[in-house]
């Protein structure tokens, strides 16, 4: 966003300022031409004034030394002394257009240009000078009258100056407005730059903290003592609903914790007088012995209901410290772990895979592969097989659990990781629950398919270990007590 408001103002800027510069610069570059053309027509206007006298002498009488100088024409020698030191070029023509003076005029086909300026000025009864540019010099010729208008030309005089002093005058004038636009643009990308980061950094923090709400993470504020009103108004209305959100939260999951905690006991005691009750009618009332027994057994489901409920409780409170763990490594222990129990239920438990590190809690992937691997041997039958594999990916790691037995339908699937839901009378259906809950709380995703051939397939990507120097993802989540998390689950 920084970027686009720097962009935009920029751009703006740099359409103002040559929008602005570069018509003044050429306005003002035409002024200072047509100053210095009028300059040097002005300046062949008074050369001819001095020369009118000598020119007049000669077209009176062809028979005087025309050629030579003396006291009348001092002001003609100061003329050409002036030429000479500013280092223009000076011609005087006769009538006939034979040379009179010629100082410094560079090489060109100045008696045709001299015909060609009587010719007009005679037609149009005009003494002005006709300046033009010719080369790298401004030309004015000036046709010069014995009397008047209305008298013949008695010569012309003919000025050329050099066009260097304009065009550095111009090139100064350009450095001078590049100058001032580069400036201008300086000043407005640090003016801009400032403006962008302080509308765009409350934004981005507001937008983080609103991302990290989102992931679970109650306890995040947004800053508010920066940027325009408007934002700190909005920041402080998102800090007023994630504060009232938090509270809603953690009361809920204090109430069900502490529900269940509080039904542990009752719960034990009511088993307790029932067993002993079970046992004294075992032999005297073979009927309330076998009702007995069925209430022991919704009693037993019962209390895996309310354990399942406190280790949810305690899973919704996890806030993972992320640490490298071997996953395969994990996986391996946790199959070695199972085996007894799946050899004497009849079902082939094996493990596969190649070496893959995680950044995930300390002792989450282990509740993980237990409830798993639980869960499956549970709805196994004889002569199954449950298979564990991790691989290394792009992002991090995975891991497979998947088996051969009656699976999941697609909608059972797309509901396996709601509390509640399952299909098995003897399970709670808190057991994906928390799998869902701890690996989404360590950044990673959980994902139910059915195995090729029949059989459920659970898929889990975790986060690879971030290089030095990086902190690694945000988790999500809020409370510290995992390790009661974990042992609780394993009894779902």
């Amino acid at each position: 966003m920084t970027r686009r408001i720097l962009l935009v103002l920029l751009a703006f800027t740099a359409v103002i300022i040559a929008g602005a510069m570069v018509p003044l610069a050429l306005n003002a570059s035409t002024h200072d031409q047509t100053s210095f053309i009028q300059a040097t027509a002005g300046t062949a206007r008074t050369d001819a004034a001095v020369a009118q006298s000598r020119l007049d002498a000669i077209y009176g009488s062809k028979s005087d030394s025309s050629s030579s100088t003396g006291p009348a024409d001092t002001p003609l020698l100061t003329v050409l002394r002036q030429v000479r030191q500013a280092g223009d070029g000076l011609l005087i023509l006769e009538s006939d257009y034979q040379t009179l003076t010629d100082q410094n005029m560079p090489d060109g086909d100045w008696t045709t240009l001299a015909q060609q300026a009587d010719a007009t000025a005679q037609a149009h009864q005009s003494a002005d000078p006709r300046a033009q540019i010719i080369g790298s010099r401004v030309v004015a010729v000036v046709p010069v009258y014995q009397r008047g208008l209305s008298a013949p030309v008695v010569g012309t005089v003919l000025l050329a100056r050099s066009t260097a002093p304009l065009d550095r005058d111009i090139l100064e004038l350009w450095v001078i407005l590049g100058t001032i636009a580069v400036v201008a643009m300086l000043i407005a990308t640090v003016l801009a730059f400032a403006l962008a980061r302080w509308v765009s950094r409350p934004l981005a923090g507001l937008d983080s903290a609103a991302g990290r709400l989102a992931d679970g993470d109650l306890a995040i504020r947004a800053v508010v003592d920066s940027g325009p009103p408007e934002l700190r108004r909005l920041a402080t209305t998102f800090n007023t609903m994630a504060g009232r959100l938090e509270a809603l939260v953690h009361g809920n999951r204090a109430v069900i914790a502490d529900v269940s905690h509080q039904l542990r006991t009752p719960l034990a005691a009511l088993r307790l007088r029932l067993d002993l009750l079970a046992a004294d009618t075992v032999q005297s009332d073979p009927d309330t012995a076998h009702e007995l027994a069925g209430a022991l057994e919704e009693l037993a489901r019962l209390s895996r209901l309310v354990d399942g409920l406190l280790a949810v409780a305690r899973a919704e409170n996890v806030v993972p410290v992320p640490v490298a763990v071997s996953v395969s490594g994990v996986a391996t222990e946790r199959v070695a772990a199972w085996h007894p129990v799946a050899d004497d239920r009849g079902i082939a438990l094996s493990g596969r895979g190649v070496p893959a590190m995680a950044w995930i809690g300390e002792g989450h992937l282990e509740q993980i592969l237990d409830n798993l691997i639980a869960n499956a041997l549970e709805a196994l039958r004889a002569g199954n097989q449950v298979t564990v594999t991790t691989t290394a990916t792009a992002s991090g790691a995975q891991v497979i659990v998947s088996d051969n037995g009656p699976g999941m339908d697609a909608e059972d699937r797309a509901r396996a990781f709601l509390r509640f839901s399952t299909s098995n009378p003897n399970g709670t259906g808190l057991g994906l629950a928390i799998v869902h809950r701890l690996v989404t709380s360590n950044g990673g995703t959980a994902n139910l398919t059915q195995t090729p051939g029949g059989g459920l397939t659970v898929t889990l990507d975790f986060p690879g270990v971030p290089a030095p120097g990086n902190n690694g993802p945000a988790f999500a989540g809020s409370g510290a007590d995992s390790s009661s998390a974990a042992q609780d689950a394993l009894t779902l």
